[in-house]
């Protein structure tokens, strides 16, 4: 507890100057950015890509024009993620917590408004006039406290808004990602179901002259048939991951066009060097985790300043009697803790605190791990695909061309030909989603680096807080 002078009646210079600190904080404005400044710059630092925060009809065209333009050519990862940044509705929602949490760290700056009390009292003839001038003279002392927890507030909203945008970044690649390799995909079993059908139909017409036993006319209908399901539930895929694409892109409909194919795999992994400090110093939910357990430190230490005194004003007085002089002066009121002596918030600060503790080594367990689990992934992925793209697909096409020169020189016969191509365009398709799980893979590394796993900054509680210069707001 603070020491037991705060409790008595000031000096009138101590009022003085207590009154000039009030009227100084009182003026508080908002920033010109709104602190999305903050937001952008951690966006950027740790995806290479802008955000913008849509406030005007100037800015809703200026994203309109911008998105027009993307949409033009073929969609890449790289546009498709800009265009999610830019036009995300979702995420312009949240960037309007951050005027909500600026508003109350403005707030929290304000000198609380004085209260005046009047009063008009007779006894007879005699007439007495009260006048009081009332100021809340604790949360005048406790006002260089609140603000510093709402400015930690406030940089929770920062941050909570840089891990949705990073959340919103990842999600937009998986997604771009699966679209473009359910529609190669799809593209393989559209062949693969003609193939098929050419099967059915000279099997059906050798049947019918007798040239094919009806077992062999059987299993190419067969074949047929389950190669048409397989094509009907290709589209359906290919159909609902070009719509999640475009939910993601804040788009009304889905006329854009992707690349033909997923792009190639790089000529070497991603070597990490220090990736477990790195994560502890770069990842959102890790930051988010120390701001929490320093934010409510000093709620406790404002908690432990206002345990006994939590209401004190100060009046100015002025009496008025008729007939007779005025009386002038002014008095304290204190509200005495004889029933709540404020243990009960002391002892919920405290658990708070070491709740917070123990949660920020827990993340940061959680971090060093996930960073080793999704670079091991990251490495199997890129040699399984390396793998099909070196040595499975490449064997399956000299095996087809071979049994093309077999069948030239009437070695096999049509249907020998037809299921090696089907299986060669199944090793292609297998190829395909082994490139589609190393850029997911690649994503899913990412993420586990810069930004946050699933849930880890789910407390709207926590205190979060970008780098330095993240809180915008105040000033005179």
């Amino acid at each position: 507890m603070k020491p037991a002078s705060m409790l008595w009646p000031p000096r009138p210079r101590a009022l003085v100057a207590a009154a000039a600190l009030a009227f100084a904080g009182g003026c508080a404005t908002f920033s010109q950015d709104g602190g999305f400044t903050a937001v952008e710059q951690a966006l950027r630092t740790r995806t290479g890509e802008p955000a913008k925060w849509v406030r005007s009809e100037a800015d809703a065209g200026s994203v309109a024009a911008e998105v027009k333009r993307l949409l033009e050519a073929p969609l890449g990862p790289t546009e498709a993620v800009r265009i999610a940044l830019l036009n995300n509705r979702g995420l312009q929602a949240a960037y309007a917590e951050l005027g909500i949490a600026e508003s109350e760290l403005v707030q929290a700056g304000r000198w609380i408004n004085p209260g005046f009390r009047y009063a008009r009292l007779t006894r007879g003839d005699e007439l007495e006039i009260e006048r009081a001038l009332l100021v809340n003279l604790m949360a005048l002392l406790t006002m260089p406290r609140r603000v510093a927890i709402a400015e930690q507030r406030f940089a929770q909203v920062q941050l909570r808004t840089a891990a949705e945008a990073m959340q919103l970044t990842a999600a937009t690649h998986r997604a771009w990602t699966e679209a473009v390799a359910a529609q190669e995909s799809l593209r393989y079993f559209g062949q693969v179901q003609l193939s098929a059908e050419a099967g059915a139909t000279l099997a059906g017409r050798m049947a019918g002259i007798g040239n094919l036993p009806r077992l062999h006319h059987m299993r190419e209908q067969a074949f047929y048939a389950e190669a048409s399901a397989q094509l009907a539930r290709a589209r359906l895929a290919a159909a609902a991951a070009r719509e999640r694409l475009t939910r993601l892109l804040g788009l009304e409909t889905a006329a854009f066009r992707l690349p033909e194919r997923l792009p190639e795999l790089p000529a070497a992994p991603r070597e990490l060097v220090a990736a477990e400090r790195s994560a502890l110093q770069q990842r959102l939910d890790v930051l988010a985790a120390k701001r929490e357990t320093e934010a409510l430190a000093a709620t406790l230490g404002l908690t432990q300043a206002t345990r006994f005194v939590n209401v004190l004003e100060l009046s100015a007085i002025h009496n008025s009697e008729a007939p007779g002089l005025p009386q002038k002066g002014w008095e304290v009121e204190l509200r005495l803790p004889l029933f709540d002596t404020g243990d009960a918030r002391m002892a919920q600060a405290q658990h708070r605190y070491m709740q917070a503790v123990q949660r920020t080594a827990q993340v940061a367990v959680n971090a060093r791990s996930e960073v080793r689990e999704a670079y091991a992934a990251y490495r199997a992925a890129f040699e399984l695909a390396r793998h099909y793209r070196d040595e499975v697909v490449p064997l399956r096409k000299r095996i087809s061309e071979e049994n093309v020169l077999r069948y030239n020189g009437m070695l096999i016969g049509v249907f020998e030909l037809l299921a090696d191509a089907r299986e060669t365009t199944a090793a292609v398709n297998a190829a395909i989603g082994a490139a589609r799980e190393f850029w997911l893979a690649d994503s899913a590394l990412q993420m586990a680096l810069t930004g946050r796993s699933p849930g880890s900054l789910a407390s709207g509680d926590a205190a979060m807080a970008l780098p330095a210069g993240g809180a915008g707001a105040g000033g005179h």
